[in-house]
């Protein structure tokens, strides 16, 4: 059996609108589009400041 290929995700994601964007809206429009394609996801996600640090919260 052939192994599978896949792709590593390594970036951040920003609005260009100026607007906060949620941990939880994102992942929900990502693993749709995912899920949409008959792919799958493993791994995580976090918010981050403007500066790329870990943040629990939009505030």
């Amino acid at each position: 059996m052939k192994r599978p290929i896949g792709i590593r995700l390594d970036g951040c994601i920003y609005t260009s609108n100026g607007e906060d964007l949620s941990e939880e809206e994102f992942s929900n429009a990502f693993i749709e589009f995912i899920e949409e394609k008959g792919w799958y996801f493993g791994g995580g996600l976090f918010q981050i400041d403007e500066e790329g640090n870990h943040i629990k919260d939009i505030v």
